[in-house]
């Protein structure tokens, strides 16, 4: 009889302790998918928050590159990921404009923003010494030779791509060359491969602070940048384009609610640290980037849309 007494108390509390174990979250490694190669924003992202994350969730976010498809590779990887809290992944404007025009694998509902980290306009360089000083040089030369001047973009369906397919629309003919590794992209430039970079001025703060490349137009509607106040807009130039890049991390859709609630309050925290906001100034970000999840899924749909709305209107030119 006390044997079997026993017995039922142990099993009792071996289920008490399992029970425990579930509930407790974290308890192992996240993993932090990247959808880009090393180097760039998106990894840039990735790593800081992961540094300000672990002390926070008390466990390590091993970072993991996998480039490929504009990003459609790394997502693929994170939805192919049990939905146990355990990977997220990096999610940007150019893997959100995918959804405005092409099929990829996935849905806006496969995914749950955690919160939208970095918000910056893009902007075109060239190597320093290039021979395109101005915005007229580069109108010149594309009009006078369509599709002479390279611009190396991140892919095709990309932010980059139908930048370049809109100014296409303006007379401006130029011949995109996707790279999918930043490190391909700057190498391309500053080797003399690609005559133009399609970039956000943070991922190439080391290149301008090193005076190898320079900006030569500014996508935005105004001089936001003070750093570059002496670079025109997109706008002043008659390029009604503007197509602002954001970075955002996101879980597969179907992780308990609970698990993430402990994430995205993690994140929360993590951007109102006084070092996320040195990173965003060392970014070149807009310093109130940061959106917190109960309000990114609003801010997605809306950029989806206009992404949406940008895709149809170069069809019908």
């Amino acid at each position: 009889m006390r044997l079997g007494r026993w017995m039922a108390a142990a099993a009792l509390a071996g289920a008490a302790a399992w029970a425990g174990a579930q509930e407790r979250y974290p308890s192992r490694p996240i993993e932090f998918v990247v959808p880009w190669g090393p180097g760039g924003g998106a990894d840039q992202l990735a790593r800081k928050m992961a540094r300000l994350l672990e002390p926070e969730l008390k466990v390590s976010l091993p970072v993991v590159n996998v480039p490929g498809a504009t990003g459609g590779t790394g997502m693929t990887k994170l939805l192919s990921a049990p939905a146990d809290g355990y990977s997220i992944s990096v999610y940007i404007a150019d893997t959100h404009a995918l959804m405005a025009t092409s099929s990829p694998r996935w849905k806006a509902g496969d995914f749950v923003p955690l919160g939208i980290m970095i918000r910056q306009p893009s902007a075109l360089f060239v190597k320093m010494d290039s021979p395109l000083k101005t915005w007229a040089d580069v109108v010149r030369t594309a009009k006078a030779s369509p599709g002479k001047l390279k611009v190396a973009i991140l892919g095709f369906g990309s932010v980059d791509d139908m930048a370049l397919k809109y100014m296409e629309t303006k007379g401006l003919k130029f011949t995109g060359v996707p790279y999918a590794k930043p490190g391909e992209r700057y190498t391309a430039i500053l080797g003399g491969h690609a005559d133009i970079l399609y970039e956000q001025p943070g991922d190439v703060r080391s290149f301008l602070d090193q005076k190898q490349m320079r900006p030569i137009l500014i996508f935005n509607r105004e001089r936001v940048l003070p750093d570059f106040a002496d670079v025109a807009s997109s706008k002043e130039v008659g390029l009604e384009v503007y197509l602002p890049q954001f970075r955002s991390i996101v879980a597969r859709a179907g992780t308990p609610p609970q698990q993430l609630k402990t994430l995205a309050g993690a994140i929360a925290k993590a951007a109102n640290d006084p070092e996320y906001y040195g990173f965003l100034k060392e970014s070149l970000a807009l310093r109130d980037s940061f959106i917190p999840a109960d309000q990114a899924q609003k801010f997605l749909d809306g950029e989806l849309a206009a992404l949406k709305s940008f895709a149809a209107a170069l069809k019908k030119k």
